[in-house]
């Protein structure tokens, strides 16, 4: 049919022309200006995400650093009217005073951990049971025995195997 040397011929020119015909289009199809502004909208983009980034950052180092100050100033004003309550009042007075702060006088640690210890229990759970139910937090709640305990069907063993 057709020789070998004439097939890579024919092959070798059709590579040269296809890689001209690239290279004309590819060149016409690039635009320098347009990929110059192209290149210039997306150092703009980057450097608006930069400084959004930046803002933001600042934004909440600021917050934190305001938060922290108004809690200082809450404990340093608390600190304030407790001390003046005590140096104001009378004992008796600013013990009740105290008390009603779930707080005691300076000292009174023991109370102080007695009052704790009343107050603090621990989390419940408050679902409707009846006695000896179980609770709805727990990881069987509302299952019955079978949907608690699937029956799985068990693998053939050999002794069955040998009975079929």
């Amino acid at each position: 049919m057709f020789s070998l040397s004439t097939v890579i011929i024919v092959c070798l020119i059709t590579l040269v022309a296809g890689g001209i015909a690239g290279y004309l289009l590819a060149g016409r199809g690039a635009n320098p200006q347009r990929n110059s502004e192209l290149e210039q909208r997306l150092t703009d983009t980057e450097d608006k995400l930069h400084s959004y980034q930046r803002d933001v950052t600042e934004h909440f180092a600021e917050t934190a650093e305001l938060v922290h100050n108004l809690t200082e100033n809450y404990r340093a004003m608390h600190e304030h009217l407790v001390n003046s309550a005590l140096k104001l009042t009378t004992p008796e007075i600013s013990r009740q005073l105290l008390g009603n702060l779930k707080t005691s006088l300076p000292g009174n640690s023991d109370q102080e951990a007695q009052l704790h210890a009343e107050y603090v229990e621990a989390p419940r759970d408050w679902a409707p049971k009846r006695h000896g139910s179980k609770g709805t937090l727990s990881e069987d709640f509302g299952l019955s025995d079978t949907d608690a305990h699937p029956v799985v069907p068990e693998a053939p063993t050999e002794q069955t195997e040998k009975t079929s």
